[in-house]
């Protein structure tokens, strides 16, 4: 019977921007120190679970959050951020040594996964923009599928990058055994639980997902499962 390897997607720690009630899109804030904590305690629940792949943003928070939670692996290996596309970095970075290069683990960084872009509300506080525009129309920007704030993208547009580079890129090292850990964002992740449960567009609408939280995915009969830990 075809093994299939564990997904493990965890969002990002709270940013600083998290916390002070910001829109922030793909402005590129670091975590908080509470995000920091976040990531950390994260980090602690899949401590035990072998990693195979590593896949994250290209936005700070995403990155920030890989890294303080695979510190706290047991794994003993240490994440390895791969060049692919900068032929420099790619050729430079070459380990000479197999016994070395065991001990890494490939990490790849997609902006494919990366939060959808908030436009013209970026770096708007949510409260005072809800008295200029009204809670409903908010409301309508934030949580609906398919209108997307002025000069910004839809959770549907998000999807439409996020699910091909998961179908693509990630879903084959999961079908080939491999387990897979993804960090990235709420409205990227949103669309990938959206995938693999079959979500409709209204019911994905009712899916929260908080920061430096994790959740799992295992396949059996050809089913994902979702689990949270």
């Amino acid at each position: 019977m075809k093994r299939f390897g564990k997904l493990i997607m965890m969002r990002h720690g709270q940013s600083d921007w998290n916390k002070r009630n910001l829109f922030t899109g793909w402005v590129d804030i670091p975590l908080s120190s509470e995000g920091i904590q976040e990531a950390l305690e994260g980090g602690k629940k899949i401590a035990d679970i072998p990693i195979d792949v590593i896949f994250m943003s290209s936005l700070m928070r995403a990155q920030m959050t890989a890294m303080l939670a695979m510190s706290t692996h047991k794994g003993g290996k240490v994440p390895r951020v791969m060049h692919p596309q900068e032929s420099h970095l790619e050729r430079w970075s070459k380990i000479y040594s197999p016994e070395t290069e065991k001990l890494c683990i490939p990490t790849y960084v997609a902006w494919e996964l990366n939060e959808r872009m908030y436009g013209t509300l970026q770096g708007l506080n949510k409260k005072e923009t809800m008295d200029k525009y009204g809670e409903a129309q908010v409301k309508i920007w934030r949580r609906s599928y398919d209108v997307p704030p002025p000069e910004g993208e839809s959770l549907e547009m998000t999807a439409k990058r996020a699910i091909p580079y998961f179908t693509h890129t990630i879903l084959p090292l999961l079908e080939h055994g491999k387990n897979v850990y993804i960090a990235a964002h709420g409205n990227s992740l949103r669309s990938i639980v959206m995938y693999l449960d079959k979500l409709t567009k209204e019911q994905v609408l009712e899916l929260e997902i908080a920061t430096g939280s994790v959740i799992t995915y295992e396949s059996k009969d050809n089913v994902w499962h979702r689990g949270m830990i």
